[in-house]
C-alpha cells in the first residue's frame, strides 16, 4: 500500500515537472519571437553633453552590440549601460556642436534570452541657439527713459543656463545685469546714464560654456532711441505743453510718489515709482514774490480754507512750508462765488503759491498725502 502511494506521488511530481519544462520552453520561444522595440527619448538634445537614451523592450547583451552603433557626422562617443541592460546612454566627450543634425545607427544585438534585437537608425535633433521672444524696449521704440524699474528686458524661449550671453550696447556702455532662477529673463542697466535724444542697439550673443570667444553667435538686436533733452523753450499750446511735459520730465525721485513742479515751463508733474502718471498747467508766483525752489512735502490739506490776508478762498489747499505761507490750490475764488479765470495759468501771477485749474487742483489733492515729496525748481 505504501508503494502505491509512493508510485502514485512520483508519477505526480514527474508530470508536474514535464508541464513546467513545457512552459518554460514555451515561455522561452515566445520571449524569443516577441520583437525587440528600442525607442529614443523625445525631443531632441538640449544640453551640451546631454545624452542620448536608448531604451530597449527587454534586457540584451551588451557586448553583443561592441562596434555596432555609428553616428554621422562623426562624434566622439562613449556608451553605458543602465536599467538591467535595458538602457543605453550615448554619452558624448565633447560638447554637441548647436543646429546640429546626426543620424544615428545600431546594428542587430541579442537579447539576454538570446533573440535578436533589429537593426535600427534614428534622426536626432542636436542643440541650438536660444532664441529672443521679447525685447523691453521694443525695436524701434522711442522716448524711452532706463531706469531701475525701467530696465532694458531680453526673454529667451528656453533656459540659457548653459551658455553664455554677452550683451553689447552701441555707442558702447558697461551695463550690469540680473536674471531670473531659470534664466530665461534678463534684465540690464547701463551703468552710466545714457545721453539723451540718441539711438541705442543692443546686440545679443551666446556661445556654450568653456568655448572660446570666437565661438559667440549673433542672436539678435533691439534698437531704441532716448529720451529727448527737455525743452528749453516750451510750446505756446498749454494742451501740447502738458503733454510734453508728461513725455520728457525727467524723475527726480524714483520711489514712490512726489509732485515736480517747474517753474520754467509752468507745469505740475505727478511721479509715482518714477513714471510721470499726470501734468498740468500752473500759476507760480509773479517777480518779486515768487515761489521758492527746493525740495519740499505736503504739510496739512483742507478742502476750502479761508484766507485772512487776502479775503478769498483757496479750494484744494495743501499747504507747501511748514508756516502755511506756500501751498498748492485751485483758482481762488471771491465770497460772492467769483473765480479767477484760468487764462492766467501758464503765467506766474499768483503772490507764491501754486495755482492749478478746475478739475486739476481736486485730481492732485486726491491723489497726493500729507508727506508726499515736492520739488520746485
Amino acid at each position: 500500500m505504501r508503494r502505491a502511494i509512493t508510485f502514485f506521488f512520483f508519477w505526480i511530481i514527474f508530470a508536474a515537472l514535464i508541464l513546467g519544462l513545457f512552459g518554460l520552453t514555451f515561455w522561452y520561444w515566445e520571449l524569443r519571437r516577441t520583437p525587440v522595440t528600442i525607442t529614443v527619448t523625445e525631443g531632441g538634445l538640449m544640453g551640451p553633453r546631454q545624452p542620448i537614451s536608448l531604451h530597449f523592450s527587454q534586457s540584451v547583451q551588451p557586448n553583443s552590440f561592441d562596434h555596432k552603433l555609428s553616428i554621422e557626422p562623426a562624434h566622439p562617443l562613449r556608451l553605458e549601460w543602465h536599467d538591467h541592460n535595458r538602457t543605453l546612454l550615448v554619452i558624448p566627450e565633447l560638447n554637441w556642436p548647436l543646429e546640429s543634425r546626426y543620424q544615428l545607427t545600431l546594428g542587430s544585438g541579442k537579447t539576454s534570452w538570446f533573440g535578436s534585437t533589429p537593426e535600427s537608425t534614428w534622426r536626432i535633433e542636436g542643440p541650438r541657439y536660444p532664441s529672443i521672444t521679447k525685447t523691453e524696449p521694443e525695436t524701434g521704440a522711442k522716448e524711452v527713459l532706463l531706469g531701475i524699474e525701467d530696465p532694458i528686458k531680453v526673454t529667451f524661449d528656453i533656459s540659457v543656463k548653459d551658455f553664455f550671453i554677452d550683451f553689447r550696447l552701441e555707442p558702447k556702455a558697461e551695463v550690469i545685469y540680473q536674471n531670473n532662477e531659470t534664466k530665461t529673463e534678463f534684465a540690464l542697466l547701463p551703468k552710466t546714464i545714457l545721453p539723451a535724444g540718441t539711438t541705442h542697439t543692443l546686440s545679443i550673443f551666446a556661445k556654450w560654456r568653456g568655448e572660446p570667444d570666437s565661438e559667440y553667435h549673433f542672436l539678435g538686436a533691439t534698437t531704441f532711441a532716448t529720451l529727448p533733452p527737455t525743452p528749453t523753450t516750451w510750446n505756446r499750446d498749454l494742451a501740447l505743453r502738458t503733454d510734453e511735459a508728461k513725455r520728457l520730465t525727467r524723475p527726480q525721485k524714483t520711489d514712490g510718489k512726489y509732485i515736480d513742479i517747474n517753474l520754467g515751463s509752468q507745469v505740475m508733474t505727478l511721479f509715482e515709482d518714477g513714471r510721470a502718471i499726470d501734468s498740468f498747467i500752473i500759476s507760480s508766483g509773479k517777480r518779486g514774490m515768487d515761489t521758492p525752489r527746493g525740495e519740499f512735502a505736503v504739510q496739512n490739506k483742507a478742502n476750502r480754507p479761508w484766507s485772512k490776508q487776502y479775503g478769498l478762498y483757496m479750494p484744494y489747499w495743501q499747504a507747501i512750508t511748514p508756516d502755511g505761507k506756500y501751498g498748492i490750490h485751485e483758482l481762488p475764488e471771491w465770497p460772492g462765488g467769483y473765480k479767477e479765470g484760468a487764462n492766467h495759468l501758464g503765467t506766474p501771477v499768483s503772490h507764491g503759491c501754486v495755482r492749478l485749474g478746475v478739475g486739476a487742483a481736486e485730481r492732485v489733492f486726491a491723489w497726493s498725502d500729507i508727506g508726499t515729496p515736492i520739488v520746485i525748481y
